[in-house]
């Protein structure tokens, strides 16, 4: 590697991880201004998205650059690669955020709803799992990955039993279909979510196995046995 890619690399391992870590701390406002109804957070979230939306696309000129002008090979290639996918995933992790954000504003001037559904649980797997990536990322860590894709089936269950209880809500109670519909736009947000941490973690496995994590975590996962590049 030439000593001025190496400089390239290295300013953009340092933006990915700023992106990194403004899109979770956008999502631990949006997920806290839905948990207290607070509209002057939410507006806060929904107004400084154009950060994260800029931040993305000067990752994504970096690259580009660096594909154009050093045409990198193995290694290099893989990451390239890689923080293109990621930095589109984050992007996306930001808009959700702003979507919760934007429920939490509409729900902020209504009354609560009889709702027996753990929201805090899920906003705490989606949050845990885009830490979980974003830490994978940074310690350059397969398995921490790996654990992080195991987690998006219950991510899933919780979608599904949000809408079984806000089908039976809107039945017993017409009147509040608008806020059970909000209620289920925010599960969907997060289901999304935790969708998109799971890409960034399978992300993190190609670039530093080089191997294509998607549609086979069963044979890629911390207890499958495999070594280095995904081989026995």
């Amino acid at each position: 590697m030439t000593r001025h890619l190496q400089r390239e690399i290295e300013n953009i391992k340092k933006k990915i991880l700023s992106l990194g870590a403004m899109v979770e701390e956008r999502l631990h406002s949006a997920v806290k201004s839905m948990a207290e109804r607070n509209s002057k957070l939410a507006l806060q979230v929904r107004e400084a998205d154009w950060e994260v939306d800029q931040m993305e696309v000067e990752v994504e000129e970096d690259c580009l650059k660096i594909l154009a002008l050093h045409q990198p090979v193995a290694t290099d290639l893989r990451f390239i690669i890689a923080v293109l996918k990621i930095n589109s995933d984050l992007e996306r992790i930001g808009d959700l955020a702003v979507g919760i954000a934007k429920q939490a504003f509409f729900l902020s001037g209504r009354a609560r709803i009889d709702l027996a559904f753990d929201f805090p649980r899920m906003a705490a797997i989606a949050k845990s799992m885009v830490k979980d990536a974003i830490d994978a990322l940074v310690d350059v860590d397969p398995e921490l990955a790996a654990r992080v894709c195991t987690q998006d089936d219950e991510i899933d269950e919780l979608h599904r039993e949000m809408y079984s209880r806000v089908e039976d809500g809107v039945k017993t109670h017409p009147e509040q279909t608008d806020e059970y519909l909000h209620m289920l736009a925010v599960s969907r947000n997060l289901e999304r979510i935790a969708d998109h941490a799971t890409n960034v973690a399978e992300d993190v496995i190609y670039m530093v196995e080089g191997v294509i994590a998607r549609h086979r975590m069963d044979e890629y996962s911390p207890d499958s046995g495999l070594g280095e590049n995904g081989k026995d």
